[in-house]
């Protein structure tokens, strides 16, 4: 499971570095070509928008696979190890139950609205709105992944 975790946290390191490269790169590009040649690239900005909604889709997975998420801990510091693996082990489920939620509205999303065509790229809006499916799926998978994780370590009486 340990070497499973590693590969999915690579892809998702690699999946938001690239976006973060693609969008650096075009508004990179669009800012040589307006300021160059006078001619700006007219498609940059949504595409940079739409790249950044699937980078903070899979840095939020990443995040949470990491352990780097936003937490508050004021409370579940004063519980002991074994409670606190126990409750992590509630917040990965719940967490799970959030993902498929987000990723079921985000499917009803793109499929009732993602016809439109959009302005600047000129492709189906579908495109772009289905990084919230995504999302949604990667959230939910990380989720599985860290409940399998934590529960296999507090049954082995291990730190997770």
């Amino acid at each position: 499971m340990n070497k499973l975790t590693r590969y999915y946290r690579t892809l998702l390191a690699l999946l938001t570095g690239g976006s973060l490269l693609a969008i650096f790169l075009v508004v990179f590009a669009s800012s040589l070509s307006r300021y160059a040649v006078n001619a700006p690239l007219l498609w940059s900005e949504e595409f940079a928008r739409y790249t950044m909604i699937y980078g903070t889709m899979f840095g939020a997975s990443l995040a949470y696979i990491e352990g780097r998420q936003i937490g508050f801990n004021l409370l579940t510091d004063l519980l002991s190890a074994r409670a606190q693996a126990r409750l992590a082990l509630l917040v990965h489920l719940a967490t799970l139950a959030v993902g498929v939620i987000v990723a079921y509205a985000g499917y009803v999303f793109f499929t009732t609205r993602g016809s439109l065509m959009s302005t600047g790229l000129g492709i189906p809006m579908a495109y772009a709105q289905a990084a919230l499916s995504l999302g949604g799926v990667l959230l939910a998978l990380t989720a599985l992944i860290c409940f399998l994780n934590g529960a296999h370590a507090l049954r082995h009486g291990e730190e997770s």
